[in-house]
């Protein structure tokens, strides 16, 4: 395996990393925005209100999409396998 194969296979994994974690991502900090800014305007200021909340989110969206997520995963490490005898240079 050359450098280049070695760079397009980490590409490929990076973006299926980014991929799957984006919406986990989004759900939080849009959460969290939400939250804060309710606290701003309510001037209530613990710490446990703006947790707790996003932690229920994230886990929910987690449940909700874990099918979206294995499928996901599932594709590409056959995909990967598939072609695997191109990274070993058989092929």
């Amino acid at each position: 395996m050359g450098p280049d194969e070695a760079a397009e296979l980490m590409r490929h994994c990076l973006r299926e990393a980014l991929i799957l974690g984006a919406p986990v991502l989004l759900a939080a900090c849009v959460t969290s925005f939400v939250i804060s800014l309710v606290q701003t305007l309510t001037s209530l200021q613990d710490q446990t209100i703006s947790t707790v909340p996003r932690l229920l989110i994230v886990v929910g969206l987690l449940m909700a999409a874990l099918p979206w997520f294995l499928a996901r995963l599932m594709s590409y490490t056959v995909g990967l396998f598939s072609d695997f005898h191109r990274f070993l240079g058989q092929g």
